[in-house]
């Protein structure tokens, strides 16, 4: 990593709050932009303002924040607005603690959020819960930032005391309110928008994305591992530029180094988008919205920048973050760092028989996966039964689901999932939201029971299985990251994918599409560790239907 007190850089400055490009130099001392001089000697680089990602759960990317941000400067990311709740669940306030102390073991600019919903509903267990108290002394650190999603619209539109509590506590202390809000719309969108909620990237369709904004709320055009949106959503950019932010939500470690919010940049300029625009959106309107300190190439600015070679290729050459030197060529400068490794995790193994399910009167109701979307579909079958037990039936593409409870022995929750197209073998992972229970799929009961032992075994992680053979990921962090080095982690990562798509699955990201299975503020259908639950109704509901 390069560290230098005092030098100049020379290019094309492209000037996102003024709307201009020229010809220039930023001289930098200390890490900030001492001045300006323009003109000089031509170049043909341009420099930008670093990007940054709006909203990002790091631990989706199983990294911790130092081996995320190794990857993401290589990009020109500089920072990300990051919602540490996935390990909150798992660990409480002392896991957003220890995502705050790693990410200051790098220069890289992380904006952590409080957790608002954890757990995010009543009707799963999670490793610990954040109360209202929680959230008014979270809030005291300078480095949380805001009050993070709030995924309990229904608790929300009640006015349940402790939710309200929590958006008073953000209030009070003068931060923004993250919102998560799928399919809301009419009055109880209005209602859920009244209590100062200001962003959404739950948008699929540009007709919820413009009931959103025509109400005030910010949206965040999103492009992650499982859910992608920026198709639908671009389109946007002609009209409603100054109310639009880019972000990943959920970005697995093999796409994280192929790219980041550069590929959405990238994306849009190619659209014939105002390259302002653009950048704005990924740069200057994040820094308003949120209270941020990330530069913008002004003098007096930190110097967060990005040398790339044409806006139209966008290819980056170096990211620097307040004047030090992070990533070059493709290569980060950033250093792995190993430390602790908290984690909770209590369940013992499971054994044949625990996956028996008999047959009920009724049709059976099957969470149907909807690919590059979270949200599912409820479907009814007629069971393919054996012997008086619910069986897979490889052939029509229903495979069981099991979902067990990792903090303390429990039965498993069985259900069953249409979309996943295995022909063989188990797919497993604790890497499951928002609780990170063990979520398995698979075509037989065997392999199920072997993939989730694997992950008790190892305390956390994903896994392929079929027959003898295995292929597995270790996440001893929480049971949801590894502090192992990134671009290792991403080979490995992609390795078990690829078995799984040679078991059968035709999904894009398949581990990623599990473990979205299990998040009850998504609907329609989906499985806690307490069984099958209905989003619509926000309610658990039998299996069989009557």
């Amino acid at each position: 990593m390069s560290i230098t007190k005092t030098f100049s850089i020379s290019g094309q400055i492209v000037d996102v709050a003024g709307c201009r490009i020229f010809e220039g130099t930023l001289h930098i001392k200390d890490g900030k932009i001492a001045r300006i001089t323009e003109g000089g000697a031509r170049s043909g680089v341009f420099l930008i303002p670093g990007l940054i990602d709006s909203h990002v759960h790091i631990e989706s990317s199983m990294l911790t924040p130092v081996e995320f941000a190794r990857l993401a400067v290589v990009h020109g990311t500089v920072g990300a607005v990051s919602d540490p709740h996935e390990i909150a669940n798992v660990l409480g306030v002392k896991g957003v603690e220890y995502m705050i102390a790693n990410a200051r073991r790098v220069p890289f600019k992380f904006w952590f959020g409080a957790p608002s919903c954890v757990p995010a509903t009543g009707f799963e267990t999670s490793g610990a819960r954040i109360t209202a108290y929680d959230i008014k002394e979270l809030l005291k650190n300078p480095a949380i930032r805001y009050l993070a999603e709030m995924m309990n619209f229904p608790g929300v539109l009640a006015r349940d005391e402790e939710v309200i509590q929590k958006i008073q506590h953000a209030k009070n202390a003068g931060r923004v309110i993250d919102g998560h809000a799928p399919g809301l719309q009419g009055d109880d969108l209005k209602r859920y928008v009244s209590e100062g909620i200001s962003t959404d990237h739950e948008c699929s369709t540009i007709e919820e994305a413009e009931e959103k904004l025509a109400l005030g709320m910010k949206i965040l055009i999103r492009e992650g591992s499982a859910a992608r949106d920026f198709d639908a959503l671009i389109p946007l950019m002609a009209s409603n530029a100054s109310l639009l932010m880019f972000c990943s939500d959920d970005k697995h470690p093999d796409d994280l180094v192929e790219g980041h919010i550069n590929l959405l940049v990238k994306k849009t300029i190619a659209l014939g988008y105002d390259v302002f625009d653009v950048l704005r959106s990924a740069t200057l309107i994040p820094k308003l919205h949120y209270g941020l300190n990330n530069g913008l190439l002004q003098q007096g600015d930190p110097a967060d920048l990005v040398v790339i070679d044409n806006l139209k290729d966008f290819n980056v050459l170096e990211t620097y973050i307040e004047g030090v030197k992070v990533a070059e060529r493709g290569r980060t400068l950033l250093e792995n760092v190993k430390e602790e490794v908290p984690n909770r995790f209590y369940t013992g193994q499971v054994e044949p028989g625990m996956l028996k399910l008999k047959v009920r009167p009724g049709k059976m109701r099957v969470i149907q996966v909807v690919e590059g979307q979270l949200f599912t579909k409820s479907i009814e079958v007629a069971p393919r039964v054996e012997r008086g037990f619910v069986e897979t039936d490889t052939g029509n593409d229903i495979l069981k689901l099991v979902a067990l409870n990792r903090y303390e022995p429990a039965p498993p929750a069985l259900a069953f999932i249409k979309g996943f197209g295995l022909k063989s073998g188990a797919l497993a992972t604790t890497v499951a939201h928002d609780s990170h229970n063990i979520l398995a799929v698979g075509t037989n009961d065997n392999d199920i029971i072997r993939a989730i032992n694997l992950l008790v075994d190892s305390h956390g992680g994903i896994v392929a299985v079929e027959g003898s053979r295995h292929w597995l990921l270790p996440l001893p962090v929480a049971g949801i990251m590894t502090q192992n080095d990134g671009y290792q982690t991403a080979k490995w990562y992609k390795g078990i994918d690829m078995a799984a798509k040679n078991l059968g699955t035709t999904l894009q990201a398949p581990f990623m599409t599990l473990s979205f299975m299990a998040l009850l503020v998504i609907p329609e259908l989906k499985l806690s560790d307490r069984g099958l639950f209905d989003v619509n109704s926000f309610s658990l509901v039998p299996l069989f239907s009557e």
